[in-house]
């Protein structure tokens, strides 16, 4: 029988991600990660360029296939009911992946369809989801016209169009002001909060990290610390989560020795 993690209290957990290792060819991506996040929550998944972040994220999303160890999305297995798993599943890569030349609604609408969303449907949850990000008003305009983080809003507002229940964003703000990496951070954590969903944010970023938020850490593959914002720095015996992420990071020790960062 599947074991299904839950978060303490009798719910499933959003994502289960049990004892995962990769490998591109010899060189070790991953090497026995595990944690879980629960339901309308949200974590940080932490790490340095080169951690395993985006490896990982590729692995949840199925895009990779080859690996030790299990993945559940809401108790779903990745490999063995995908399907299931997949449509409570949106994703958000680092990369940039709307077709400039289409407006916002045409890039909407296409990914719609691929989902099995009806016209009608579609136009009711675009016109919705444009509004919670604050871009009704570029509906009709193509995507090169936006700015970055109006692309973003709409990669994000494209991912919720199927209404999963897990939303994973890979180093969302990259490349963006701090006005508009602000904006993006608010617009997911009202989500967790209105829509309840799970979310894992990957960043490198360590000024994203809200006092109240759960952190995963990565460190070269390896996971090197999880829990809360406060048993993390606790055991690293620092002040702050920027504190403990330096030490964690290997940080600490490239500055002692004078290495490059």
């Amino acid at each position: 029988m599947q074991h299904v993690k839950t978060n303490g209290h009798g719910s499933v957990a959003a994502l289960d991600v049990a004892a995962l290792s990769y490998s591109y060819g010899s060189k070790r991506a991953l090497s026995d990660v595990s944690f879980f996040i629960a339901p309308a929550s949200f974590t940080v998944l932490l790490g340095l360029n080169g951690a395993g972040k985006t490896t990982l994220f590729s692995l949840i999303s199925h895009l990779y296939n080859t690996r030790n160890g299990a993945i559940r999305i809401f108790g779903h297995d990745i490999d063995r009911a995908s399907g299931e798993a997949l449509r409570r599943l949106g994703i958000v890569f680092q990369a940039r992946t709307l077709d400039l030349d289409l407006s916002v609604y045409q890039n909407l609408s296409y990914h719609a369809s691929l989902h099995g969303i009806g016209t009608r449907d579609a136009r009711q949850r675009i016109d919705a989801l444009l509004a919670s990000v604050e871009l009704s008003d570029r509906l009709h305009d193509k995507a090169r016209s936006l700015s970055g983080g109006q692309m973003r809003r709409v990669e994000i507002a494209r991912a919720l169009l199927h209404r999963p229940s897990l939303l994973l964003l890979d180093e969302a703000t990259v490349g963006l002001d701090i006005q508009s990496r602000a904006s993006i951070l608010a617009t997911i954590r009202r989500l967790v909060v209105t829509e309840g969903i799970g979310v894992l944010w990957a960043t490198h970023l360590i000024d994203e990290v809200d006092d109240n938020d759960h952190v995963v850490v990565l460190r070269e593959g390896n996971l090197v610390a999880k829990g809360s914002v406060a048993d993390v720095v606790k055991s690293t015996g620092k002040q702050t989560i920027r504190e403990a992420f330096s030490q964690l990071s290997g940080l600490d020790a490239r500055k002692a020795t004078g290495a490059q960062t």
